[in-house]
């Protein structure tokens, strides 16, 4: 099977229309099986309380934050060296996703925070470089918005995207890096797990929730763009004439 065929638009429209409903479905089935773990059968924190199942929607809106903004950078970069027009879409389709996961993620620590430390917000290196983050989604869509030629707005936002790469190495080191308020990993790959399994299924249940529907509203959207940058196309004419 030719892969490569699906780097047209014109073939990766109707996969997208196909793919959709599938991601949609499974956001919303594990959103629901997460969220009933998380709130329903994981443990109260002994140290926290009940306050602390905001973490099940805060880590994997941290975590989806901070790999879409990747992803986002990696097909901005394709685009930019090989003068694939698919991949600037995707990109551009991706970075309103990004965002919304950042704001979230930002959100939330914000009500954890309030119970925990006190205070709303704090300059805290994690929490500052996330912050960081979301003027990175903010400015990336603000410029592809100012410049009116496509293929111009896609190498500039590109180009952006790229140099913002640094700051996501930033944020995930932080804790480390730096002595900051915020706790480190929820979960590592070079130890065990430090919380009750249920609580860790949940989390991961939710992560993987967060992903189906990133790639949900990714698809969807890049549908509109696909379609609004081809319109003069036979193909989207042929389209509307169905």
């Amino acid at each position: 099977m030719n892969w490569f065929k699906y780097a047209s638009p014109q073939t990766f429209y109707p996969l997208a229309g196909k793919l959709v409903p599938l991601f949609w479905v499974a956001a919303l089935v594990l959103s629901a099986v997460g969220l009933y773990i998380g709130f329903f059968v994981a443990p109260t924190d002994f140290q926290q309380g009940e306050s602390y199942r905001i973490i099940f929607i805060h880590v994997p809106a941290a975590w989806m934050s901070m790999f879409i903004y990747l992803v986002m950078a990696v097909w901005a970069a394709i685009g930019l060296v090989l003068n694939t027009r698919l991949s600037s879409m995707m990109a551009t389709a991706l970075a309103p996703t990004g965002a919304l996961m950042t704001f979230i993620a930002l959100w939330t620590g914000a009500l954890w925070g309030r119970p925990t430390w006190g205070t709303w917000w704090v300059w805290d290196a994690r929490l500052t470089s996330e912050l960081i983050l979301l003027f990175l989604y903010i400015g990336f869509m603000a410029l592809h918005a100012s410049i009116d030629e496509p293929r111009r707005a896609d190498k500039a936002a590109a180009i952006l995207a790229i140099v913002g790469v640094v700051n996501v190495p930033i944020i995930y080191f932080s804790v480390k890096w730096w002595n900051t308020l915020h706790q480190g990993a929820s979960v590592s790959l070079t130890r065990a797990p430090s919380m009750a399994s249920t609580m860790l299924l949940g989390m991961l249940v939710m992560a993987i929730a967060f992903w189906m529907y990133s790639i949900a509203a990714a698809l969807t959207r890049v549908r509109s763009i696909i379609l609004e940058r081809e319109r003069r196309s036979a193909w989207v004419g042929t389209l509307q004439e169905n």
